[in-house]
């Protein structure tokens, strides 16, 4: 059986575009993008500030259009999708990814919005997890996702729920509607169940991580952002996720989502089946841990804990809405202005990596246009 690719790069600044572009011919995007159909680009936006580490980076979303333009990918869509605590809308803005998408011709969709595509009901080929005992009455997904090969763009970071998140998790915005708050409690097995979907639905996958900065701690939004200057990209979303987390100084296997999708053979979390091609990354091992705050200890109450037991009487109610005005509140109100405002700006001037992004800021995109042509 041959080994699934995950190509990893170091990189810095002055060359991330390009080794971004390097990622796909190392990866082997190619082979695992269908060239005849049209391609969904996912980012990543896991809080609308521009916290580093917690969202796809603008170098990242700038190569990763030009670099599948360049082979010959050219209908391209961006798909947005909300959550209790994100507005898309703010995040595409405060992130710097709106002139970008004008600037390469990259329209750009809502999931939420119903002129923009529809919610159907899907019946999986293959046996579902959990996901059809969440959705007894079945599971809906986007009508627009059929047929289109995605391209993920998740950043290395811990998570409260799923210890790491990276390409598995960035399905699940995207694909399950905003009550997918349902599923937290079994929250490793859904992303399972959507990996399954994928592998149903896209003729092609592929992911382009970041970790330039990667985030420690109880992510994906009150993070300690550390500088790491990595890029990973695969077609094998398992494999991708489990070297992501090795480097973080964690076991894969002992990661549930990771370890499920493995024995599923929905992909390889066996860091010894995977080949890294690229750059030499065996010695990285950064002692990330999840660690703890008032919101994970919260979490892992409604979700895990002995009070699991009132979730129906929350979350299928309007108290649903006081639990997300508390988690809104939380970070953007309480640790947005006291605390994760301060790393941001220090980052904005303190590393080569905010500056890039302040020139985001200032110029908008560094890249000549790769929009289509209009014919008349």
């Amino acid at each position: 059986m041959t080994k699934p690719k995950v190509a990893v790069l170091f990189t810095k600044p002055e060359t991330a575009l390009d080794d971004y572009h390097r990622l796909y011919e190392l990866g082997g995007a190619s082979e695992y993008l269908d060239a005849s159909a049209h391609t969904i680009i996912k980012d990543n936006i896991s809080w609308h500030y521009p916290f580093p580490s917690a969202n796809t980076t603008p170098w990242q979303l700038e190569a990763a259009i030009t670099g599948l333009r360049g082979m010959g990918y050219n209908d391209l869509t961006c798909v947005q999708n909300k959550t209790v605590v994100t507005d898309a809308f703010k995040g595409e803005d405060l992130n710097h990814y709106v002139p970008i998408f004008k600037h390469h011709g990259v329209p750009v969709l809502f999931n939420f919005r119903d002129e923009d595509m529809t919610w159907e009901f899907y019946k999986p080929k293959r046996k579902m997890l959990v996901l059809d005992q969440i959705f007894p009455e079945g599971v809906k997904i986007p009508d627009f996702f059929h047929g289109k090969n995605i391209v993920h763009l998740p950043t290395i970071k811990c998570h409260i729920y799923t210890t790491t998140t990276g390409a598995m998790k960035n399905a699940f915005g995207g694909l399950l509607n905003t009550n997918r708050h349902y599923t937290h409690s079994h929250i490793h097995e859904t992303l399972v169940d959507l990996l399954g979907i994928q592998q149903e639905i896209h003729p092609g996958i592929f992911a382009l991580m970041d970790g330039t900065t990667a985030g420690n701690g109880p992510g994906p939004r009150t993070m300690d952002p550390v500088r790491k200057d990595v890029i990973l990209g695969s077609g094998d979303q398992v494999a991708i996720d489990a070297v992501a987390a090795k480097m973080m100084g964690m076991d894969p296997l002992s990661i549930p989502y990771i370890k499920i999708a493995h024995e599923q053979g929905l992909g390889v979390g066996d860091p010894s089946e995977i080949e890294l091609v690229g750059d030499d990354v065996s010695g990285e091992s950064w002692g990330f841990k999840v660690g703890g705050s008032i919101h994970a200890v919260m979490g892992w109450l409604a979700w895990y804990g002995p009070t699991r037991i009132f979730q129906k009487a929350v979350l299928h109610t309007p108290l649903v809405h006081v639990a997300n005005f508390w988690s809104e509140a939380y970070h953007d109100y309480l640790h947005w202005p006291l605390k994760e405002r301060k790393i941001y700006e220090r980052w904005l001037e303190e590393s080569p990596w905010g500056r890039l992004f302040a020139r985001y800021a200032e110029e908008g995109t560094l890249l000549p246009s790769t929009a289509p042509v209009a014919t008349s």
